[in-house]
């Protein structure tokens, strides 16, 4: 039996950027669900909870990009991807702090975008499982990971910065080695994007966080055994 393809969700009010897109997503062996602002964006996830990574454009109208991340955030750790035709530092650190995973200026390449959905929705289903320190369990196959039992809601780039500080528990990574390994050598922000995942990370883990996430001032973070 052939395996069923993964949905996508591409938010745009631009026809001619989902179009374009969706034939790209089609290609790669995705099937694209198409939205043109965000509460159809919204309904279409509520209606396909198995949809593999969503695609939002900031600036849609009534709900913006922004705004629909938030509300996925809420329910779902999905990977998500923030269109925008604005560069600036101030969009991309709101589009991650919205818990977002990757950010994308336009105009951008359909066939990049494309490599980096593979990315997200590949390291997001085929991490290896293993456990962390007593009280931390982490269970990468499902991309979820445990405090005492309990469940953390954590965004995919704080799962991946917890994943990959425990795997390299007691060694001090510093910001750009971060900002590489869970964002991609091509990402354009600065280390302030680490400083604000690691934080709101820290403060999801509570007393643990603060006795195993360690801040090295002036390199970095490690994961303290």
């Amino acid at each position: 039996m052939e395996e069923e393809a993964l949905k996508i969700i591409i938010a745009d009010d631009e026809k001619r950027i989902t179009d374009l897109v969706s034939d790209f997503l089609r290609a790669a062996g995705y099937t694209p669900l198409v939205a043109d602002d965000g509460e159809t964006a919204l309904a279409l996830f509520a209606a396909h909870p198995d949809v593999a990574l969503v695609v939002l454009d900031i600036m849609m109208p009534g709900m913006d990009g922004w705004q629909v991340c938030r509300k996925i955030r809420e329910q779902s750790r999905v990977p998500i991807v923030m269109l925008s035709a604005r560069a600036e530092e101030f969009d991309q650190l709101t589009g991650f702090e919205a818990g977002a995973d990757e950010y994308v200026t336009k105009p951008f390449s359909p066939a990049v975008l494309v490599k980096r959905i593979d990315a997200l929705v590949r390291r997001s289903r085929a991490l290896p499982q293993e456990e962390g320190e007593t009280g931390l369990r982490i269970d990468a196959q499902a991309y979820v990971a445990y405090l005492d039992g309990k469940p953390l809601e954590l965004t995919l780039k704080e799962f991946e910065i917890l994943h990959h500080l425990y795997e390299n528990k007691g060694r001090v990574l510093t910001r750009d080695q971060l900002l590489d390994a869970i964002w991609g050598y091509d990402f354009l922000g600065d280390a302030r994007t680490v400083d604000s995942h690691v934080a709101r990370l820290r403060v999801k883990l509570g007393a643990y966080g603060n006795s195993h996430l360690k801040t090295v001032y002036g390199m970095g973070y490690k994961f303290e055994v």
